[in-house]
């Protein structure tokens, strides 16, 4: 059984970096009256000093020095005096913190203030992951100086703020949106990673099979109507929109966007930047792009009920309309849309096609385990294949930054509104399993599975998928 070296981050909050390595030891459990450690050189002299410092009757369990080695690396960042080029302590910290995150893929920094120290994490594949401790010294120093790069105010401390950094090299250029907030302890700040090209999103590799691929390809086509993209937020419906506005992107073409924020760029699109606080939102900039002579029109997100009526009215009037919306399936958007007050016959009149998607982790080749099936591994309201008779876990190596993953893949469940659904929606009679099931229409559920199957992915990963 392989070592599973990453500690819950509760747990790491317990000790300072300086504590795990002074002391080799690692936290394994706690509670209001004791504090469990691992240690390589137990003895009872370390349990009254370790009791001492933390207030807290303490216990220890035997470790290798070779697995204590490991926890310390993976979970505690040590102070090199000797280092110049230490990242957690040098003077170009931030610089060299933002090209690692970009690097490594991570889509957001989260810098986060506590009592006793400070913890940076990277979200990698959709997931938080602790890369860096800094002392509460240092901390407000570092924060500053992000303030400034974004153009925040420093001295505003009690309020929220909003800024925006260009990061420049001789050989790329990315935006970082920031985002600061009071919190107990100090201003906890989020950076989110742009990428601002979107030449490289290419439609047949996100995660489309064949069959799906090719159906939407077909409702893109259209000269008119909606195209709607479901999903939570994080889950690539923007990334969808661009690489169909990249597919439709040509000198024939006027294509307008309306976004918040602008998150990639793509010659030859018109793209407009969502300003609330100025008037300029998503419906009052649907109502200007129809005398703009658009062929293609891109809404960010379909939040309300007056966004959603200058979508259909646009798309009565001969355009091309592509937006997200939130729900949990695809044809739960015609329920959504209803909610809003749309009228049955209106979205039977303009919807060419429903999407919903998710993005899943992929599972790292390098460190994956294959195991038996059990059914208690599924959701028990899950009626599992008979075939499967195998899956793979998730394990965690130097390769996927122990996470057991590397990368993602959208799945996908795509209902074009075929002359059959018109009448179902007009009628109010969203009840189309039948349907699904006579056209062979894959939902999320089935494409989570098959991924499962084909050892892409994880059970674990695909859980809550399986039990709605």
């Amino acid at each position: 059984m392989k070592q599973e070296y990453n500690i819950a981050t509760p747990l790491l909050q317990l000790i300072t970096s300086e504590q795990a390595h002074h002391y080799r030891i690692i936290p394994m459990e706690s509670s209001n009256r004791t504090f469990m450690f691992k240690s390589d050189q137990i003895s009872e002299n370390l349990q009254q000093e370790l009791q001492i410092v933390l207030n807290k009757d303490v216990e220890l369990i035997e470790e290798t020095t070779e697995n204590i080695q490991q926890y310390l690396s993976i979970n505690f960042r040590q102070r090199n005096k000797n280092h110049s080029e230490d990242l957690h302590f040098s003077n170009d910290f931030l610089e060299k913190l933002l090209f690692t995150a970009k690097d490594i893929g991570s889509s957001d920094i989260h810098f986060e203030p506590y009592e006793y120290k400070c913890r940076v994490r990277f979200r990698l594949d959709g997931k938080l992951k602790e890369q860096f401790i800094i002392s509460p010294q240092e901390y407000p120093v570092i924060i500053n100086k992000l303030k400034i790069q974004a153009g925040l105010d420093i001295s505003e401390k009690r309020l929220p703020q909003d800024g925006r950094i260009t990061v420049k090299t001789t050989t790329e250029e990315f935006d970082i949106r920031v985002s600061s907030l009071p919190t107990l302890h100090g201003e906890k700040m989020v950076l989110r990673i742009l990428s601002k090209d979107a030449n490289h999103i290419q439609l047949d590799e996100l995660g489309f099979t064949t069959k799906e691929l090719k159906t939407y390809k077909e409702t893109i086509k259209k000269p008119n109507g909606i195209i709607l993209i479901s999903g939570p937020t994080g889950s690539g419906k923007t990334t969808t929109l661009y690489a169909t506005l990249k597919l439709l992107n040509d000198d024939e073409t006027n294509i307008l966007t309306i976004e918040d924020p602008i998150e990639y760029t793509l010659e030859g699109v018109n793209q407009v930047q969502l300003k609330e606080n100025i008037g300029l939102d998503f419906a009052s900039t649907l109502r200007t792009f129809l005398r703009q002579d658009p062929d293609v029109i891109m809404v960010g997100e379909i939040r309300d009920a007056k966004t959603a009526n200058m979508a259909i009215r646009a798309a009565l009037t001969g355009h091309l309309v592509l937006s997200t919306i939130h729900t949990n399936s695809a044809w739960a958007t015609i329920s959504r849309l209803i909610d809003m007050g749309i009228p049955s016959f209106l979205i039977a009149s303009t919807l060419n096609v429903s999407v919903a998607q998710r993005l899943v982790r992929q599972l790292c080749n390098d460190c994956k385990e294959k195991s038996n099936i059990s059914k208690d591994l599924f959701p028990s309201n899950f009626q599992i294949p008979k075939h499967l008779k195998a899956h793979f876990k998730a394990m965690g190596c130097n390769s996927c930054y122990h996470t057991g993953y590397q990368g993602r893949k959208a799945i996908y469940e795509i209902i074009p509104i075929t002359k059959t659904l018109i009448h179902h929606i007009k009628q109010n009679d969203l009840e189309i399993d039948d349907y699904l099931n006579e056209h062979n229409i894959s939902t999320l559920k089935s494409n989570a599975i098959t991924l499962v199957e084909e050892g892409l992915t994880s059970i674990e990963e695909v859980y809550a998928l399986l039990s709605d």
